[in-house]
């Protein structure tokens, strides 16, 4: 993760007003841009995993979905395949599929969030400095486990409206 990114800085309704890098928008609560990705495998398994304790946002988490923020000039697209292909450490990945896009706001944080899912058959490599730990899980033992482990708040918001449009 690089806190000298540069982010676009969008307003409520997802324009772009400014720019400025990941640390500043994490500090300063300026609202960005991020990608969520649903992957599963061939047998239909949700990808799930806990987060490095490194992480700037939501340290050892765990989290249903791969992704992370856009960055500056690029499209939700482009990032979605970007940041699916580098979480699972997958080269041959298809592109991500878009589902809906919703806004994400607490007092600490807020970011257009867009939801992808994407079909991966490849096996997987996550980039250890982002991934401590991770699985493929059926859906029923991904729902078993909500109550049971502490998850992204982010995830768990776009994943809760996901099981809503289903």
């Amino acid at each position: 993760m690089n806190e000298d990114e540069i982010l676009d800085i969008v307003d409520e309704n997802d324009v772009v007003v400014g720019q400025a890098p990941r640390a500043e928008a994490y500090a300063r609560r300026l609202r960005h841009r991020a990608v969520f990705i649903l992957a599963r495998d061939a047998e239909d398994r949700i990808f799930v995993h806990r987060r490095t304790a490194q992480k700037l946002v939501f340290p050892s988490h765990y989290d249903m979905f791969v992704g992370g923020v856009v960055g500056a000039g690029e499209s939700y697209d482009l990032a979605a395949h970007r940041e699916a292909s580098e979480d699972l450490g997958v080269t041959d990945l298809p592109q991500p599929e878009p589902l809906f896009r919703f806004l994400y706001e607490t007092p600490e944080h807020t970011w257009w969030s867009a939801v992808y899912q994407v079909r991966c058959t490849s096996p997987v490599a996550p980039q250890p400095e982002e991934v401590a730990w991770h699985a493929f899980l059926t859906q029923s033992e991904l729902d078993a486990r909500l109550p049971e482990w502490e998850w992204v708040p982010d995830g768990l918001a776009a994943y809760q409206r996901l099981r809503k449009l289903a």
